[in-house]
């Protein structure tokens, strides 16, 4: 990940508009999102959002302070990475006639990927893991002939004991 590259991790309200009021932030003080991620957690009440940005401290601090206004934010955290599994999902689809599927088959396996669907002339595949591993995923395959791509965005969860927990539910 890149050094400018943070992840922030915040526990919200699962209510209509709160993406919206989270979003709008970024969008009004011109920071951009690199990835985001939304899920609701064990509590149906509950969601966790995972973004990623870039920017310097002086940034990353004002963000938190802006994100910790917002009534629906439960919880805004700065993930330490070094403490943190980061992983995200991607499909891809991929052109492969009958000679290719072997060798694309081959890379799948090696970066413990699966194929989740075949057709005559194209094979999708399914691999989760860091950004990076999925970006060197890509380029390997990439000559084969990508038709389609989609990537989920960065999802974060602290190692053992470091949880990001809403302390008033």
């Amino acid at each position: 990940m890149n050094q400018d590259t943070f992840v922030i991790s915040a526990i919200v309200s699962n209510e209509a508009g709160t993406l919206t009021r989270v979003s709008g932030l970024f969008s009004r003080r011109g920071f951009n999102i690199s990835s985001l991620s939304v899920g609701e957690t064990e509590d149906p009440h509950i969601s966790r959002i995972t973004l990623t940005s870039s920017g310097d401290e002086k940034m990353r601090e004002q963000i938190i302070k802006q994100l910790n206004k917002l009534h629906d934010v439960k919880v805004v955290e700065l993930m330490d990475t070094s403490r943190t599994v980061l992983r995200e999902l991607l499909l891809v689809k991929v052109q492969a006639d009958a000679k290719k599927r072997s060798e694309i088959y081959e890379a799948a396996n090696v970066f413990r990927a699966k194929v989740v669907d075949l057709s005559p002339t194209s094979l999708t595949i399914e691999i989760t893991g860091e950004s990076s591993k999925l970006d060197a995923f890509i380029e390997y395959i990439h000559p084969f002939g990508i038709t389609e791509l989609c990537r989920t965005g960065l999802t974060a969860m602290g190692r053992g004991d470091y949880i990001l927990k809403n302390q008033t539910i």
